[in-house]
């Protein structure tokens, strides 16, 4: 009726083979055959939010941190991109850009960190993959897309790619696994090692994104797998 089944190939997901699942409302959606990230130049903002503009130069949509569009030209200080509906203008200093979607920059360890220290104090969304807000395994996501390294949606498939990592070898910006029953049971929880025994994660509904030490913790008690997707 009005409503779309999606979906989202840039994030792996057991639940369909083609990507995340999900539904749209049709009236949010538009056909455009010749919109695509695949070829030619993208711009990917780096800025935490930013303004899609138009031709005038007035707002017309915020934008958030890891929004991906093609490129059209530069002008000056603006950055000209194609959007499903026609040409938008972002400011150049909020924008990386890129020959390819696959030329994005891939960083290290310490870099996936960085990214993550941008969004202390950021409120847990439940669901979130956006700069509005993330939920635990959506900021693990985000903080290595940042870094050009594209990694499944939820926790529990996480923790099943990457390289394995034994806990006592652990390195900042590895991807650390919490599981119920004192971390033989389910995984439920994903964070980034934020280095010296200390944690870099998106708690839970009603906390925001956190530094905490891990010793004494229900995290040290539920620490289970360890996975590594920087180079």
């Amino acid at each position: 009726e009005d409503w779309a089944f999606v979906v989202l190939p840039n994030q792996a997901s057991r639940k369909n083979k083609l990507g995340y699942p999900g539904w749209i409302p049709k009236k949010q959606l538009i056909k455009k055959e010749t919109y695509s990230l695949e070829n030619g130049p993208i711009a990917v903002v780096e800025a935490s939010i930013t303004a899609l503009c138009d031709d005038h130069k007035d707002v017309v949509l915020p934008l958030c941190f890891q929004t991906r569009l093609p490129v059209r030209r530069q002008e000056g200080e603006w950055i000209v991109v194609m959007t499903p509906t026609g040409e938008g203008w972002i400011k150049a200093t909020d924008v990386s850009v890129y020959p390819s979607s696959q030329d994005v920059r891939k960083g290290s360890g310490k870099d996936i960190v960085k990214q993550g220290e941008r969004f202390l104090h950021l409120d847990y969304l439940w669901g979130g993959m956006s700069s509005y807000g993330y939920d635990c395994s959506g900021f693990s996501y985000t903080m290595c897309l940042a870094n050009g390294y594209l990694i499944p949606r939820d926790a529990s498939e996480q923790a099943e790619e990457g390289k394995n990592v034994p806990l006592d070898e652990i390195e900042p910006g590895d991807l650390l696994f919490f599981a119920y029953e004192e971390g033989k049971g389910k995984i439920h929880h994903v964070g980034i090692y934020y280095g010296e025994n200390k944690l870099l994660h998106s708690p839970n509904t009603g906390k925001s994104i956190e530094i905490i030490p891990l010793e004494n913790t229900i995290y040290e008690k539920e620490l289970c797998i360890a996975r590594r997707y920087w180079e």
